[in-house]
């Protein structure tokens, strides 16, 4: 069975979390096992109930120890070998409101805001488009640009060179005094 002495995910300002909720982080931080009930196959290698594991990590993501939960796919694995990141200029007044439409389009995995750097990059909405081919992806960028009419003064579209494996934020498996850490790797 595992203690419940509480640690501080040092640095971080999160609310403090005991060595269950640790071990819950540390067993699925790599992702979920790929098997019918995931939190019976972790709540069974901690040696807890399924229903404490749901708990705890509802309650960790709750309080913000988990930001989020998500299905990551490999995109070119699934045959979707041409992906975009289309950026577009709108007005910062309608940035928000027009990215949270952008990005309930079924073929947008992610849109966000970034702050523009002008004069040299004048974009501020950010949506991630996959296709099968860049004429795929140019067309469902032409039907974003449809969408905001008027509102676009100017986008484009970047294409991935390369696949990049991208990791969140991981704990340290053997110290749990250590920091946290963060790993991109190419």
């Amino acid at each position: 069975m595992i203690s419940t002495t509480s640690t501080i995910l040092a640095g971080s300002g999160l609310p403090a979390i005991d060595a269950t909720d640790r071990a819950i982080i540390v067993a699925t931080q790599g992702g979920l096992p790929l098997v019918a009930r995931p939190y019976h196959a972790i709540a069974e290698s901690l040696q807890l109930e399924p229903e404490q594991v749901m708990e705890r990590m509802r309650r960790m993501q709750q309080v913000g120890v988990i930001r989020r939960l998500g299905v990551v796919p490999n995109h070119y694995a699934i045959g979707y070998r041409a992906n975009g990141m289309s950026v577009w200029d709108v007005p910062d007044a309608l940035v928000d409101q027009l990215g949270a439409s952008v990005g309930s389009f079924e073929f947008v995995s992610h849109c966000y805001r970034r702050p523009r750097s002008l004069p040299h990059w004048p974009y501020n909405l950010f949506a991630m488009v996959h296709g099968k081919s860049r004429d795929e992806v140019e067309a469902q960028v032409a039907q974003i640009a449809a969408f905001l009419g008027e509102n676009v003064r100017s986008h484009t579209i970047l294409y991935s060179t390369r696949i990049l494996k991208k990791t969140g934020l991981r704990l340290n498996r053997k110290d749990p005094q250590a920091r946290a850490t963060q790993k991109i790797t190419g």
